[in-house]
C-alpha cells in the first residue's frame, strides 16, 4: 500500500531523514518506534505532504505522492491524527468532526459517519456541542482520531496517540486502534510506548537519528536484545 524509498528531508540545515526506506502492506498495523528527535513525526509529515522531501520517493497504491499537496493526499486515502492532540480548540466537537470530512461531498454519508463516531467514542457524543479546547487530554486524543477517520482513510497514520495519557486511557486508545484495524483500515503507528506498539503491530521499524536501524515482524523485535534494552526498559 505504501512504499518509501531512500527518503531524505531537511529542516533548514538539519538533516532530519537520512535515506529512510520502508513499506506498509494493506491490512497491517506497522509500528515505527524510536526516541525523541529520531525523525518519526517528520516522516509522517512528509508522507502527508506537510514537509517536502529533499530526495527519495513515496508511493501510495502505486502512485507517486511525494510532490502532491496535502489535500490531494487526503483525497487519495491517507489521513493523519497528529501528535499533541491538534484539535481546533475554538470549534465544537461536532465542527471538528465535520472538518475531518472536508474533502468529501456526500452529506448523508458524512452525517452517518458523525453519528458512528459518536457511538464509537460516547464521550464525544455527550460533548458534541462543547468547544474542543475545553476537553480533557484523553477526550481531545479521541477527537483527533475520530476526525481523521471522518476522511474514510485507507491508511490511518497515528502520531503518538498515547502521549501524556494516564494508563487507563492508554489501554482504551490501543483498544480503539485494534478495533479500527479489525474493521479493515491499515494503520501506520508512531509511538514512544514501544511495548504497547509492538504488542498490536504486525511489523515494526526502529528509527534512530533519521535512519532505519532495525526492522522485522513485531514479535521478533519484542524479543530483540537491542530493542528490549533500549526501548522496553529491560535489563540482562
Amino acid at each position: 500500500m505504501l512504499r518509501i524509498t531512500d527518503l531524505h528531508a531537511h529542516y533548514g540545515h538539519v538533516h532530519a531523514l537520512r535515506g529512510v526506506s520502508l513499506q506498509v502492506k494493506q491490512g497491517q498495523i506497522v509500528a515505527l518506534i524510536g526516541n525523541n528527535g529520531a525523525g518519526k513525526s517528520t516522516l509522517l509529515k512528509t508522507i502527508s505532504g506537510l514537509v517536502c522531501p529533499s530526495a527519495g520517493s513515496i508511493e501510495f497504491l502505486g502512485q507517486r505522492i511525494d510532490r502532491l499537496p496535502s489535500d490531494q493526499i487526503v483525497k487519495l486515502g491517507i489521513a493523519q491524527a497528529p501528535e499533541g492532540r491538534r484539535v481546533f480548540p475554538r470549534s465544537t466537537v461536532l465542527e471538528n468532526l465535520e472538518m475531518g470530512a472536508y474533502t468529501r461531498q456526500d452529506r448523508q454519508g458524512i452525517q452517518r459517519d458523525i453519528e458512528a463516531m459518536m457511538e464509537r467514542f460516547p464521550i464525544l457524543g455527550e460533548r458534541r456541542n462543547q468547544l474542543a479546547g475545553t476537553l480533557s487530554g484523553g477526550e481531545q486524543q479521541m477527537l483527533t482520531i475520530a476526525r481523521a477517520l471522518m476522511a474514510r482513510p485507507k491508511l490511518l497514520m497515528l502520531d503518538e496517540p498515547s502521549l501524556g495519557l494516564m494508563p487507563t486511557l492508554v489501554k482504551e486508545i490501543f483498544r480503539i486502534i485494534e478495533e479500527i484495524h479489525a474493521e479493515g483500515t491499515t494503520v501506520l503507528l508512531v509511538e514512544q510506548n514501544a511495548r504497547k506498539a509492538l504488542a498490536v503491530a504486525d511489523y515494526a521499524y526502529v528509527l534512530e537519528t533519521g535512519r532505519i536501524v532495525l526492522e522485522g515482524p513485531a514479535k521478533e523485535l519484542q524479543a530483540n536484545d537491542q530493542v528490549r534494552k533500549a526501548y522496553l526498559g529491560e535489563k540482562d
